[in-house]
């Protein structure tokens, strides 16, 4: 993305603003046997099932932080200068919505994000969520009782998606507009 297609007008200030990012998780589960051992092969955790290891997640996530990305996180890493400037942090996280666990990611800017800024965020996103810090975190085991769990913010099917916080929870809902089989309001 060029500078030209970016908005870049609006002047830094001290007061910043909040986007936040959300697509579905998917999850496995290696859960150990009668004699303690892991099983080799995977179970499907659903979404919903996934709430009662939030708590995991989110240390699993903490435990992700580099010293070197200090509170701005992933934001250290962006490659887009009109971003650059205006982006303070991007952190990932989790929440519970209707529920299911999400994957979330929090973006702090200084201003509001215009909608090219937004589409822009989500298109790094995305490509973090693939083959960057998600890739990483899909591969590290979350140590449970009932075994390894390993969750994913990415998935090549059809059911991937990035929608803001808005377009996920908003009222205002356009019964045409469709992301992976799940309908959901204008972005």
């Amino acid at each position: 993305m060029t500078g030209a297609e970016l908005d870049s007008s609006s002047e830094k200030t001290t007061e910043r603003s909040v986007l936040r990012l959300f697509s579905p998780l998917t999850a496995i589960i290696y859960a150990k046997d009668d004699w303690i051992e892991l099983e080799e092969c995977s179970e499907e955790v659903f979404p919903a099932e996934l709430c009662s290891y939030e708590t995991e997640i989110l240390e699993q996530i903490a435990k992700e932080c580099l010293p070197e990305e200090g509170d701005r996180g992933l934001a250290v890493y962006l490659d887009i200068p009109e971003l650059e400037e205006k982006i303070y942090s991007m952190k990932p996280t989790v929440e519970v919505w209707q529920g299911e666990l999400w994957g979330v990611l929090e973006v702090e800017s200084y201003n509001q994000l215009s909608e090219r800024e937004i589409e822009a965020v989500k298109e790094y996103w995305e490509g973090q969520e693939s083959d960057g810090w998600g890739e990483g975190f899909e591969q590290r085991e979350i140590k449970i009782s009932e075994g390894e769990l390993y969750v994913s913010f990415w998935n090549s099917g059809d059911e991937f998606f990035l929608v803001t916080e808005e377009g996920l929870k908003g009222e205002e809902q356009e019964p045409d507009i469709q992301k992976g089989g799940i309908v959901f309001g204008a972005l």
